[in-house]
């Protein structure tokens, strides 16, 4: 769609002027962008007459309108999409003449009578539904078949990803060859082949993140006796994040509400300590115990002199007799 004065394309949203000019040269930028802002209202509202140009319906959110066709190229952002690399099994396939065949999604089951997938969730001949298997010849006695079933099918899909992880390696390594760079790669692939484990090792290496990488570039840097602040600086590079916590200590010449600061400072100190040892002040279980303890030691004091007073009352008043004996023989 073209106006008079600006050429306007609704399908992209976009207006420009094909003839436009400064009359003259700006003295500065504050010119440069004053005109460059007066130009771009002037388009803003040449593609907005012409959207309220075009035929409308009414919609209870307000009058909608269908974009034409766009009439201008844009570039595209990222190159085409490169045709993936052929795998292992293709090429395979390819030198031997095997063609795909192409296999129902879904197939009868006769064991259940229903129609089920060939494979996935609920498949046909799905293990989990046959209640008895029968035994092989060479089968071990006494090993459970369900379980060596899993076991096999666990085997059978690591070894899959296994190759799918090998065909992304030996694709890139080939594209590597070919181009130089890995670039032209698909993302995905970029990223399976990269996160192959090292040979010899088990382990998949991890990639280091942006914050992994800052936390050790500022450990890096912390690392001297300065803390890093007469060390020299790489152009553009930041100041370390201090990852503790700075101490704040009270000034040593007393001001103004400095007495209430370090007031504040020392109950908050103490509040903390007798909130963390709360439990030890006042312990009910110690206290419960001391208090039978001491019950039973006074039961027990009590007892004690009882049982001793009745000893005595029962026990022989000797002195008397000896002492009755004795009058009685310096009377005769």
């Amino acid at each position: 769609m073209e106006g008079a004065k600006y050429q306007v394309d609704l399908g992209n949203l976009m207006a420009f002027d094909p003839n436009h000019h400064f009359s003259s040269k700006p003295a500065n930028r504050d010119e440069l962008v004053a005109e460059c802002l007066q130009k771009g209202t002037e388009l803003v509202q040449a593609v907005a007459d012409a959207l309220f140009n075009l035929p409308s319906r009414d919609d209870p959110d307000g009058p909608i309108v269908t974009l034409p066709q766009p009439t201008t190229k844009l570039p595209r952002e990222k190159h085409l999409p490169q045709p993936k690399p052929p795998t292992k099994w293709e090429l395979f396939a390819k030198a031997k003449g095997i063609k795909k065949r192409k296999k129902d999604k879904i197939v009868y089951d006769e064991q259940t009578g229903t129609w089920k997938r060939t494979h996935g969730y609920d498949r046909v001949n799905d293990i989990r539904d046959i209640p008895i298997i029968e035994a092989k010849s060479s089968d071990e006695p006494g090993e459970d078949p369900f379980r060596k079933s899993e076991k096999e099918k666990k085997k059978r899909v690591e070894k899959q990803e296994k190759n799918r992880l090998q065909n992304l390696k030996q694709a890139t390594k080939l594209e590597a060859k070919k181009t130089g760079q890995l670039d032209q790669l698909p993302s995905h692939i970029q990223l399976a082949a990269t996160a192959l484990p090292i040979t010899g090792t088990q382990h998949t290496p991890k990639k280091a993140g942006k914050v992994e990488l800052g936390n050790v570039a500022g450990m890096a840097a912390t690392s001297t006796a300065s803390g890093g602040k007469f060390d020299k600086k790489l152009p553009g590079e930041k100041p370390a994040k201090h990852s503790g916590k700075h101490r704040k200590f009270l000034p040593v010449v007393e001001g103004k509400g400095i007495g209430s600061q370090e007031q504040q400072q020392t109950e908050k100190i103490l509040n903390k300590l007798i909130s963390k040892n709360s439990h030890e002040i006042l312990n009910v279980d110690k206290a419960v115990t001391m208090y039978n303890v001491k019950a039973e030691k006074k039961r027990r004091k009590e007892k004690v002199d009882y049982s001793s007073s009745m000893s005595k009352k029962l026990k022989p008043n000797k002195k008397p007799l000896k002492k009755a004996s004795k009058q009685g023989q310096k009377s005769k």
